[in-house]
């Protein structure tokens, strides 16, 4: 992903509220079976590191991103943005292209 990019998705997850939380238990596969789902059907989320959740925000998106097979954005905080491409014509975010 080309920082342009990067910079368009933060730009649309600006105005987007966090859709998912992650709590005490931290990064469980419940958590994860539900950041899978919300990506495909809308490509781009924010996730809510909640303040009784002892482990590091930037650990915990790596790892989500790992697990869902999706691309970090950006950790603000106790929020992390991550984004998956949509499937055919399912897309619903368009890139800017990247110069080669």
């Amino acid at each position: 992903m080309t920082g342009k990019q990067r910079s368009y998705l933060k730009s649309l997850a600006a105005g987007q509220d966090a859709i998912l939380q992650i709590g005490k238990e931290g990064l469980t596969p419940e958590n994860t079976a539900s950041m899978a789902e919300a990506l495909a059907a809308r490509e781009l989320i924010k996730v809510s590191v909640l303040q009784n959740c002892m482990d590091d925000p930037m650990e915990l998106a790596q790892t989500a991103a790992e697990r869902t097979r999706s691309q970090l954005v950006q950790v603000i905080g106790r929020k992390i943005v991550l984004y998956k491409e949509g499937k055919g014509d399912k897309r619903k975010i368009i890139l800017p292209k990247s110069k080669k």
